[in-house]
């Protein structure tokens, strides 16, 4: 039987009516996001430790919501999650964008830093999930984009993120747990895994000529990717655009990945 659904592609790509959380969003590719995101028609609430810096952003983004949270603290991510439902009524959207890392050798990385970076880049984004998700399941739709990395799909040797690249993998796996419990229950999972980015994580390797050769010499596409590349790829999960797709990882890394 064909389709009788009238053809209107951008339409699929629009986010009129809809509520965003996006974290780690006073600079790089999370402020990125959350413009796009606005600009696609979606009433976006940013967070960060950083107010400043929110309130910045938020001042360009009518009808934003600035939050300050830190993702690592439990009370916190539950209390942002309350404010924003309190203030707009509910979420569609979560964009687990918030993370850090360390470049450190196994045998110098304490337990300390390792689990610290786990609880921001693994632990919050399942909680976060976890809180968002229950409005989801209550409304019968949602879409959550997990920040993931190619980090998580290959080893991060000779660059030394093993704390990174651990708690990405946990991501992608843990996208795909998320996608098959609550599939049948209106909500969509999907990860995001960006490659090689310019961000305050990867400030050093810009201006560095031995990562820029790393790059230049692994990657088919030989440069860093700008923040407008990931675009495309961020609002397709978060709308309807991708209405069918669930569990999966996108990844935009200049086909580092396809060697």
């Amino acid at each position: 039987m064909a389709d009788a659904t009238p053809i209107d592609p951008l339409a699929l790509f629009r986010l009129d009516g809809k509520v965003a959380i996006v974290t780690g969003a006073s600079a790089g590719l999370g402020a990125r996001f959350a413009r796009v995101l606005h600009a696609a028609g979606a009433k976006v609430a940013i967070t960060a430790r950083r107010l400043d810096r929110l309130e910045t952003l938020a001042a360009e983004l009518p009808g934003s919501l600035a939050v300050q949270c830190d993702v690592s603290d439990g009370a916190q991510r539950e209390q942002l999650v309350s404010k924003v439902v309190a203030h707009f009524g509910r979420v569609d959207i979560l964009v687990n964008n918030a993370g850090i890392g360390h470049t450190i050798a196994i045998e110098d990385e304490s337990l300390e830093r390792f689990r610290e970076v786990m609880e921001v880049n693994t632990t919050a984004v399942w909680h976060l999930a976890k809180l968002c998700g229950e409005h989801m399941v209550a409304q019968k739709s949602g879409a959550i984009v997990n920040v993931a990395s190619i980090l998580g799909l290959v080893g991060s040797t000779p660059i030394k993120q093993a704390n990174y690249a651990a708690s990405k993998g946990a991501v992608i796996n843990l996208t795909r747990e998320l996608a098959l419990q609550w599939a049948r229950k209106g909500v969509r999972v999907n990860s995001l895994c960006p490659g090689w980015f310019p961000s305050e994580m990867t400030a050093g390797m810009e201006s560095d000529p031995g990562s820029q050769k790393l790059i230049q010499s692994n990657s088919p596409i030989p440069r860093m990717g700008l923040e407008h590349e990931l675009d495309g790829a961020l609002l397709f999960m978060a709308s309807d655009a991708s209405s069918f797709m669930t569990g999966q990882s996108v990844i935009v890394d200049g086909g580092w990945t396809a060697r």
